[in-house]
């Protein structure tokens, strides 16, 4: 078997076996973060983890096939370690942009969601305050 061909196989079996796994575990890991940002829609948080799953799936899958034609031919076992190392380090830098973007949109999210249940009041207002209405927030009156 040619050497190259061999590299591609090796390639192929790793980036796929490093996607899948990385894709389990942020889709288990995943879910309880999606349901803190969706306020507890659990059916929400699972259609919103599988579609982000499907699309992790495409995006790194579709990256190791097109990264998978090697320039030179690999001639002996060096060239073959060398081969592997630059494909598989560039889909694991790959696989950990995809993570942090991930969790970064994630967060983004979140801290809205946050902002927009903190502008809420918890109780409400007990009256409404007129234009002109003296309060505790008014300015004081002047002694004239």
């Amino acid at each position: 078997m040619d050497l190259t061909v061999l590299a591609y196989v090796i390639y192929l079996l790793i980036s796929v076996a490093l996607t899948v796994w990385v894709a389990r575990t942020l889709s288990r890991n995943g879910k309880v973060f999606l349901g803190d940002v969706l306020q507890g829609d659990e059916k929400l948080a699972d259609a919103v983890n599988h579609l982000l799953v499907v699309g992790f799936y495409l995006v790194n899958l579709g990256f190791v096939a097109l990264y998978l034609k090697n320039a030179d031919g690999v001639a002996d076992a060096r060239q073959l370690f060398e081969a592997l190392s630059v494909k598989v380090g560039v889909v694991l830098l790959v696989l950990g942009v995809m993570h942090l973007g991930n969790v970064y949109v994630l967060n983004k999210i979140r801290r809205r969601g946050l902002m927009e249940r903190e502008q809420t009041p918890p109780v409400p207002p007990q009256g409404w305050a007129g234009p002109g209405s003296q309060g505790p927030w008014a300015a004081p009156a002047t002694g004239r």
